[in-house]
């Protein structure tokens, strides 16, 4: 006995063809479409390989220690060697100077904070245009300031501070590391603010303005907490407030100097920059990867010993930061004729 298998028909086995056909082409378009289409994400550029973050200060600030967190947290990230060096001098411009004419690939990096802009905003004569020469990368991170004075001190509270000032104009003394620092203009601006006039007193540094505070010489330090965490901590120093415009849970049971003066704030930030005309893409690519970098736990406990908090901003919005805060502290320059040579 014969036995006949059954066959689909010829039309049928011709439809099924067909939509088998027509399947994959439209999955041939799709691609082509997803890589034609104006949003489609362009490969990411090749970074060089090795990349240098330059610091403008000696070894062991905030700043250097936020950057050696960097090169750690980026290297295995992109497969790329990253170093730290160091270039201290004239207010961070030796090192802002090497890194404007270095290189516009990716491979030569600024570290620093927003020291350089006040800088920028006092000094007569700067090697560098601070908005031309040089192109924000990303925020890394902000912190408040803190405003001390010794445990022997009458002054308790903002509103004591204010009222001290306001009753004795020019006699209260605020020992800063130098003219033109974050902590003078600091002053200055509360100064402008409130309508008083603390005294600034310059020194050579932050060291020997503490000793003073400690000895009672000088009346108040405008400093960042990571200075002067241990003698809080031991008694020998009173915060009596931070420059934050909110409370801060680091801070607890500190005032804002707003709670005095409405509207008054002042935040220290740390940044990168890269070389003026460095293309968009490498600047990007290099954003993406510090916006991924503050968001690590390694990177936020470091932030945290300095009462602060890691950030994170695309280059526009970077760029914008830097404006702002050179056209507010260069306006406060001129109007207390402010020059630092």
């Amino acid at each position: 006995m014969t036995h006949l298998i059954s066959l689909p028909s010829f039309s049928r086995i011709t439809r099924v063809a067909a939509r088998y056909a027509a399947l994959s082409g439209l999955a041939a378009l799709a691609a082509v479409g997803a890589l034609l289409a104006p949003g489609a994400r362009a490969q990411a550029p090749e970074l060089p390989s090795l990349i240098r973050i330059v610091v403008p200060f000696t070894p062991g600030g905030s700043n250097d220690v936020a950057a050696r967190m960097i090169a750690k947290l980026l290297a295995p990230r992109i497969g790329k060697n990253v170093i730290v060096e160091n270039r201290p001098g004239a207010s961070g411009y030796i090192g802002a100077s090497a890194v404007a004419r270095g290189p516009k690939d990716g491979s030569v990096l600024l570290c620093t904070s927003s020291s350089m802009i006040t800088a920028a905003a006092t000094k007569s004569n700067v090697p560098i245009d601070i908005l031309k020469d040089l192109t924000p990368v990303s925020i890394l991170s902000e912190s408040p300031l803190l405003i001390i004075v010794s445990v022997q001190s009458k002054i308790r509270t903002p509103a004591d501070l204010v009222a001290a000032a306001r009753a004795n104009p020019d006699t209260i003394t605020n020992g800063t590391p130098g003219l033109g620092t974050i902590a003078h203009l600091t002053g200055e601006l509360l100064n402008k603010a409130a309508n008083i006039e603390i005294k600034n007193v310059p020194y050579t540094g932050g060291s020997p303005a503490l000793v003073d505070l400690l000895g009672g010489r000088i009346d108040i330090n405008i400093v960042s907490n990571s200075q002067t965490a241990g003698y809080v901590a031991d008694g020998k120093v009173r915060p009596v407030a931070i420059t934050w415009a909110k409370p801060s849970p680091d801070f607890p049971g500190v005032p804002t100097m707003a709670s005095a003066v409405p509207g008054f704030e002042v935040v220290q930030w740390q940044a990168v920059w890269a070389p003026a005309g460095t293309p968009p893409a490498i600047v990007d690519r290099l954003n993406r990867e510090l916006n991924e970098i503050v968001k690590t736990p390694e990177f936020a406990a470091l932030v945290h010993e300095d009462g602060g908090i890691a950030q994170s901003a695309t280059p526009a919005q970077a760029a914008t930061r830097v404006r702002e805060s050179y056209q507010m502290w260069r306006e406060l320059a001129k109007a207390k004729n402010i020059i630092v040579d």
